[in-house]
């Protein structure tokens, strides 16, 4: 992955696809797209391709058919997007964008078992994730 690449909106929808089917077809992300909004085909196909261009995507030939694999893993993406939205939004502020997350929405008690945990693993290893 660049060091500082940022998907656009339409690649990280894509590369979300990719990473729970993969491998995939350009058929199958388009008719995946399909279910939330309207894309041509051939909008797809052109995405993926530049996709491709950029190192975010591996073509392989399999007869006829291509397959897409994602080259750029969802963790380090997820990263990447994480760190410049806090940075910009909260001024680098984990705890306000915590407390902003939570205030905002219904959190259920198994999500907040699981941030409890999280937070005490956090203060038994004495730093950060």
């Amino acid at each position: 992955m660049k060091e500082h690449f940022k998907p656009t909106e339409s690649e990280l929808e894509i590369l979300q696809i990719v990473w729970k089917q993969e491998p995939v077809s350009v058929r199958f992300v388009n008719d995946e797209l399909n279910k939330k909004r309207n894309v041509g085909y051939t909008t797809t196909l052109k995405i993926m391709q530049i996709m491709t261009d950029k190192g975010m995507l591996r073509r392989e030939g399999q007869g006829r058919k291509h397959l897409y694999y994602s080259v750029v893993r969802q963790q380090e993406i997820q990263k990447t997007l994480l760190d410049k939205f806090l940075k910009t939004t909260f001024e680098g502020s984990a705890m306000n964008l915590v407390m902003q997350a939570l205030g905002n929405h219904k959190t259920s008690p198994e999500e907040l078992d699981k941030i409890r945990a999280l937070i005490d693993e956090i203060e038994n290893e004495g730093g950060e994730l």
